[in-house]
């Protein structure tokens, strides 16, 4: 299943009402995540760090909780300059540099550290080289954790428990081949719409790290959460080329530096989370279970087979030790 980007840039700008900042010295950082999220507080930070490394001569001006827009129109409106920055999702950068969706081939990963290291190495660097060729440049990755599928009835107890479930994806091709191979009837949509879809029931469930699944409260809506840990998914933090290229060297370094800064807490939060959650959620009401994850891969190793051809370099990449 092709995903393609419906909006042009001149849409996109109307669509979500906005304009370029104020001054030179000011500049947008949009993302989707709401207050609670490590998302929401990396941003912030990232601000503070930006305007204390430039001392004051750049700020930031954050836009959270998709204020300006889903993931995807606000990567386009980084690409056309519209806004300058934006802490954006796999999934739908991965409808403009494809390499980017092989980091969520089914049980790459085997802990977040693992992941960490390969994108802040040669994969990271690859997907960079790619991303600048649509005029987009990754400032560094920040985490959106491993994930895990919930439901608003029952638990996935093994590969067969999934079919036909209907489950929202983000708009990602692997993430949709990981679940047609598994029989389920996966489709995209929006995070922002998510909670408004699972109450209405367009959907059965969903699946995302515990850090999206707390702050959001999709526990609330869909209590059965079965660790599944299908997949791992990356925030890049992206910046318009030309904005980017526009800045002064000093500019870009510390910009680069506080993405990183920013990123480290980011992670660590979400590692953090990841391992606290859990008894958090069940005091609220969550049911969970754990379960044989080598049977769920060995249902999904076709995905590999899929993609093998077209983005085999990726692929060697990130299976090197």
């Amino acid at each position: 299943m092709k995903i393609r980007l419906k909006l042009t840039a001149a849409a996109a700008a109307l669509a979500i009402g906005i304009s370029a900042p104020a001054s030179a010295a000011e500049f947008v950082l949009a993302h989707g995540a709401n207050a609670g999220n490590p998302r929401y507080d990396a941003a912030n930070l990232f601000a503070d760090l930006v305007k204390s490394c430039t001392n004051g001569a750049l700020t930031v001006n954050v836009a959270p909780s998709a204020t300006m827009g889903d993931d995807a129109e606000m990567l386009v409106s980084a690409q056309s300059g519209v806004i300058q920055m934006t802490a954006n999702s796999q999934g739908a950068m991965a409808q403009i540099v494809p390499e980017v969706g092989m980091l969520g081939l089914p049980f790459l990963f085997a802990s977040l550290p693992d992941a960490w290291q390969k994108l802040d190495g040669k994969v990271g660097d690859l997907i960079d080289t790619k991303a600048q060729t649509k005029g987009m440049k990754v400032v560094g990755w920040w985490d959106n954790g491993i994930r895990n599928v919930t439901h608003v009835k029952k638990h996935i107890k093994d590969p067969a428990a999934i079919k036909g479930m209907k489950i929202r994806t983000p708009p990602d091709e692997v993430t949709l081949a990981m679940f047609n191979e598994l029989g389920a009837n996966p489709a995209p949509l929006a995070w922002s719409e998510l909670p408004t879809a699972l109450r209405s029931g367009a959907f059965e469930g969903q699946e995302n790290p515990l850090t999206n699944i707390y702050s959001a409260k999709l526990h609330k809506i869909t209590p059965y959460i079965t660790m599944s840990g299908h997949k791992y998914e990356s925030t890049p933090v992206i910046a318009g080329l030309a904005w980017w290229k526009g800045l002064s060297e000093s500019n870009r370094n510390c910009v680069s530096d506080a993405v990183k800064q920013a990123g480290w807490y980011q992670r660590g939060r979400s590692h953090l989370d990841n391992q606290v959650l859990r008894a958090k959620m069940e005091k609220e009401g969550a049911k969970f279970l754990d379960v044989d994850q080598e049977a769920f891969a060995k249902a999904t190793a076709g995905v590999y087979d899929k993609y093998a051809e077209k983005h085999g370099d990726v692929i060697k990449l990130l299976r090197e030790n």
